[in-house]
């Protein structure tokens, strides 16, 4: 609408309110990708993709770093990366692409592979103790009271009628693509229909809901409960309600 690629231009109008920047901190990627590993590589991959223009300062920490944890993707996306002490060789590699990591010391000795360098630079991470950390936040919070975007709470529980009439057939579409792929999933639906992570699972749990697919099985994809044939019928149905444990 503005014209402009990135958050630094846009601010810049003097026009418009300033956007802030924003910091995501995932303190252990190893316990979100057991859970559901394409899902949540699917977003961090999205995230690290629109950092820079967006102003989104992205912090991903693991204490496993093998390969089903840092994936390809999620790694080329990454390009700053920070090695502590490794058991492995093969542990160095998959963070900053070469051995050295398995040769620290502990206690903050560190490799920096900042983007674009063609080597790790050693440096000494400093020790901060929890009542530091404590006061670092506090100090950050007395800055400016939280503000709260209740549309992003409130959104797609009420709508127009026409917005109601497009999310049925969205929902409808999303339910044919799950039924001829023979699965269900948050990543399937974005990759088929290009829709948000929030889109997508609420999708999948109204497709639950609807008797269409089966409930969550930890990081497996959701059975599928009917055949195309009985995909119409359903879908003109109500919500089933939730079963009684």
């Amino acid at each position: 609408e503005t014209g402009v690629r990135n958050i630094q231009a846009y601010n810049a109008l003097g026009d418009v309110v300033p956007l802030p920047f924003i910091v995501i901190v995932i303190d252990e990627l190893a316990d979100l990708m057991m859970v559901a590993p394409a899902d949540f590589e699917d977003v961090i991959v999205r995230l690290a993709q629109m950092t820079r223009a967006t102003g989104i300062h992205l912090v991903v920490a693991t204490q496993r770093p093998s390969v089903d944890v840092i994936t390809g993707l999620i790694k080329a996306n990454i390009p700053s990366r920070i090695a502590f002490a490794v058991s492995s060789q093969v542990d160095s590699r998959t963070i900053i692409d070469g051995p050295g990591a398995e040769k620290l010391l502990g206690r903050g000795d560190m490799l920096f592979l900042p983007m674009g360098a063609a080597r790790p630079v050693r440096a000494q991470g400093s020790f901060i103790a929890d009542g530091e950390i404590q006061a670092l936040v506090d100090w950050w919070r007395g800055q400016g009271r939280p503000v709260f975007d209740q549309t992003l709470v409130t959104a797609g529980q009420t709508g127009t009628a026409g917005e109601g009439r497009a999310d049925d057939a969205r929902l409808a579409d999303a339910a044919r693509i799950v039924v001829r792929a023979g699965y269900g999933s948050v990543s399937l639906l974005q990759r088929k229909m290009r829709i948000g992570y929030v889109t997508a699972a609420r999708l999948i749990d109204e497709l639950e809901a609807r008797g269409i697919v089966g409930p969550a099985q930890g990081s497996s994809p959701r059975e599928v409960l009917v055949g195309l044939e009985a995909l119409e019928r359903l879908l003109r149905e109500k919500p089933r309600a939730p079963q009684s444990p």
